[in-house]
């Protein structure tokens, strides 16, 4: 099939080659020039892992431009995976989709195509979509379109597996045939019949990836009820682990006992410093501000809000409990990334962490395996030490602070990352870390319960 998508972001572009991979003809539109000019010389502007590969392997069936004209006329399936950025109200900010519906209408030139809302949207925008498109379309007969809403599931660092290997594939359409040219999209990944990548094997015993085929209103209400749930659940043990510290609880322990129960499970159940990221923060915060305009209040929502924004703030009182006085002192972050495997600093809790320390004078150092480069670019202003690697930031720093639970991390020496500390702290942000064996190196250990 002939595919745009609208949007390089970390969606559209893994949507993108993913299609292309399967065999479809995609043309990949954005309108920032630097990143399509990147693009077309084989810079892949997002770091993901196995990104490079596939779009690599794919390339025959994958093209880049900035021109809408080159991609709609010929796309019997046009996604949007523009960025919806929370407003300050907590609202998303829908201009980007604004005016990707409004080109696309301008340039449909097929007797049918279906427009897609791979962006996460506040419900009732697929309505709002087709009448934008339907406002700018040519005024000439034998255009028809209809919108869909096929919303995106993906975990940064792993958004390839989650493509190919779905765990659901959702779509919301109030038109039939719609809904079966979607079908014939994914058909591929529905059947698993696609010949998987040598680097990322079909998971064992996966058979045929579930369909849900509903309406538009529900699809978007499915993207945002999962976002939230995942969000309360790791706000939920956080709570917890704030019980644990008070009466003495082991909150990994706590976490495991619960997280057997079958109907509960361990996934998203590790206590820290919470969620960050483009996604809980910012559907959380739509879904909040949805059900305001229906006198609705959703106060569980909230309170896993507060709850998350409170998990960053504790980092400083146990640094500050311990070390007495900060100011003048030197902290080190390890990690920047809001998670493992990938480059995105999206309102990662290491930047406000950074933030909030050097507010009391703090000298923060920070390295991450990945995100410097990124961290660089999009945070110039704030005033850290970058470092080369974790045993730069350790060394003569008062207190090491995990932030970001990448793997090298765990395998640090931290016998000898010991004596070049001025005082031999660690708090772990993740409960990640090896307790024993960084207390036995004679660190004092402290984990965020």
């Amino acid at each position: 099939m002939n595919v745009a998508i609208i949007g390089t972001g970390y969606v559209g572009l893994t949507t993108g080659a993913c299609l292309a991979f399967l065999g479809h003809d995609v043309t990949c539109v954005d309108v920032a020039e630097d990143k399509i000019a990147a693009l077309e010389r084989g810079e892949i502007p997002i770091y993901e892992p196995h990104l490079a590969e596939l779009i690599a392997g794919a390339r025959a069936n994958l093209r880049f431009c900035t021109d809408y004209a080159q991609a709609i006329p010929n796309a019997q399936v046009v996604f949007i995976a523009v960025g919806t950025p929370s407003s300050g109200t907590g609202a998303p900010n829908l201009s980007y989709l604004e005016a990707a519906a409004r080109a696309i209408g301008e340039h449909l030139r097929q007797p049918y195509t279906v427009v897609v809302n791979k962006s996460t949207v506040p419900i009732g925008s697929g309505n709002w979509v087709g009448t934008l498109v339907r406002e700018a379309a040519p005024l000439y007969s034998g255009v028809r379109f209809a919108v869909a809403s096929n919303p995106e599931f993906l975990r940064e660092g792993t958004a390839i597996y989650d493509s190919l290997y779905a765990d659901r594939v959702v779509i919301g359409t109030d038109e039939e045939h719609a809904a079966e040219v979607l079908y014939t999209l994914y058909r591929p990944v529905l059947e698993q019949t696609f010949q998987p990548p040598s680097y990322l094997p079909r998971p064992e015993g996966l058979g045929a990836v579930p369909l849900i085929s509903t309406d538009l209103a529900s699809a978007e209400l499915i993207k945002y009820s999962a976002n939230a749930f995942l969000a309360l659940k790791i706000s939920f043990i956080n709570e917890i682990g704030g019980l644990a510290e008070k009466v003495g609880a082991d909150i990994l322990q706590v976490a495991k006992g619960m997280g057997l129960d079958a109907r509960i499970g361990t996934r998203f159940l590790q206590a820290g410093i919470g969620w960050g990221g483009s996604c809980f923060g910012k559907d959380t915060a739509a879904l909040v501000s949805t059900a305001a305009e229906y006198g609705l209040e959703m106060p569980i929502v909230k309170a896993a809000r507060e709850i998350n924004r409170r998990q960053r703030e504790r980092i400083v009182e146990k640094l500050l409990h311990e070390l007495k006085i900060l100011k003048g002192r030197t902290v080190g972050l390890l990690g920047l990334a809001f998670k493992p495997h990938t480059d995105d600093l999206r309102d990662a809790p290491a930047i406000e962490i950074a933030r909030k320390l050097i507010e009391r004078g703090v000298r923060v150092r920070v390295h991450d395996p990945v995100a410097m480069d990124r961290f660089r670019r999009e945070h110039a202003d704030l005033d850290v030490t970058c470092c080369a690697s974790a045993v730069d930031v350790a060394r003569d720093a008062d207190a090491l602070v995990l932030v970001t639970e990448w793997p090298e991390y765990r395998e640090l020496d931290w016998e000898s990352l010991f004596p070049s500390m001025r005082t031999a702290i660690v708090l772990d942000g993740r409960n990640a870390l090896d307790r024993a064996r960084i207390a036995r190196a004679g660190f004092r250990y402290l984990g965020l319960a």
